[in-house]
């Protein structure tokens, strides 16, 4: 069995993520295209308070874009890309619709066992024609206009928006994209999914499970069963079984990594680069740190999301990301977009025990950039954390 150091794991899995595709001057689709080849999904989080969460690991890989890429990429033809239950709410390449078949189907299966949402054939199949009717619209368009439910902080959703949730996971409608509130637009799939997808024949769980584990060890690199399992949110048994499937032919390869208690899997094809000069902030829903103990194990970087910490409990901030530098997590900053006063708040910035003397000057400019693409005139650089005083605003 191959042996990897902890250094050669966390190339691998950078390189993986594309942090080693050169940037273009201005990125385009086919480097859009790229990058989404590398993440594979890109999670879908209402947090505004620098930047949705899904346009941040194109920024982190591609630097600044026209966001715009994004929404073509999702609503106009040729669709690339649709919303789904991949990782959790996702972007995920639209050629994936008919591997999750499968997992559309066990949604189906429980329908009126979800806590969530009790079954009601009435409605559902109300909302299917008025979808079939009126085309894309929100759940705020075919509500019926009764007061949503207090109880639950969060999630005080009416019961259209319910059973519209589950008409999504199971597959029975489609998202087909999103209005200027963030409100998600539903319809039917086959007014989402080009045709030739529709058409496409739909695998057996095995082949399914296989090629989600296929792809999530591309974009891995190198991985344990768990960070395979994660990638796509899978089942323990269909993982396990994918990964001894892809052994046996030759597309894992089962590795010893310095310091994992658990056996690793190199992707035949991955890249063992010599060095990685990446530079980027992470959003908290970036993938290559969003399994925890994964970060913990390549970056040894203790990383956890504060949003729904108590701010007197936080430790270093609500909307905290860290700063990759080289092939590894030199500091954190906890940043908020003030859009009114067209400011970058730096409200806290911290360095990690190994960062190098570059550190600050690094972020710096990072941070430039970063208010640069958001459009935000200004930084401002509150006095919390040991590298905040060391910033150039």
């Amino acid at each position: 069995m191959e042996s990897l150091s902890v250094a050669q794991a966390r190339r691998i899995a950078l390189a993986a993520q594309g942090f080693l595709d050169k940037r273009h001057a201005v990125p385009t689709m086919r480097t859009f295209q790229r990058t989404l080849e590398r993440t594979g999904v890109l999670q879908v989080d209402s947090v505004n308070v620098l930047q949705r969460a899904h346009y941040m690991p194109l920024y982190s890989r591609m630097g600044p874009y026209d966001v715009d890429l994004l929404r073509r990429a999702g609503e106009q033809r040729p669709r690339r890309i649709v919303e789904y239950w991949a990782h959790v709410q996702a972007f995920m390449p639209v050629e994936l619709w008919p591997v999750m078949q499968h997992r559309m189907d066990d949604y189906r299966a429980k329908r009126g066992k979800w806590g969530f949402v009790q079954a009601d054939d009435e409605l559902e199949q109300r909302l299917l024609a008025e979808l079939g009717e009126l085309g894309a619209s929100t759940a705020r368009d075919l509500d019926d206009g009764l007061p949503r439910a207090k109880d639950n902080w969060g999630w005080n959703w009416s019961k259209t928006r319910r059973v519209l949730d589950y008409l999504y996971t199971s597959g029975q409608v489609a998202i087909a994209g999103r209005n200027s509130q963030f409100e998600i637009r539903y319809d039917l799939p086959e007014r989402v999914i080009p045709p030739a997808v529709l058409a496409l024949p739909v695998p057996s769980r095995a082949d399914a499970a296989r090629e989600l584990v296929r792809r999530a060890a591309r974009s891995h690199g190198v991985a344990t069963v768990q960070d395979l399992r994660d990638y796509y949110r899978m089942e323990v048994v269909d993982t396990a079984t994918a990964v001894a499937e892809l052994v046996e032919s030759g597309e894992l390869l089962p590795v010893a990594v310095e310091g994992w208690k658990r056996p690793g899997y190199l992707h035949a094809e991955a890249r063992l680069p010599r060095r990685v000069n990446a530079r980027a902030l992470l959003s908290p829903f970036d993938p290559v740190v969003w399994e925890r103990a994964r970060t913990e194990s390549l970056f040894d970087f203790h990383y956890r999301i504060e949003i729904y910490v108590p701010a007197e409990k936080r430790v270093h901030g609500y909307y905290v990301l860290p700063f990759l530098l080289g092939d590894r997590v030199v500091g954190r900053v906890d940043l908020k977009a003030e859009r009114k006063e067209s400011r970058l708040v730096v409200k806290g910035a911290y360095a990690e025990p190994t960062a190098p003397p570059e550190t600050a000057e690094e972020l710096s400019a990072e941070l430039r950039q970063l208010a640069d693409w958001l459009g935000l005139a200004t930084i401002t650089v509150e006095p919390r954390g040991d590298l905040a005083p060391l910033l150039r605003p």
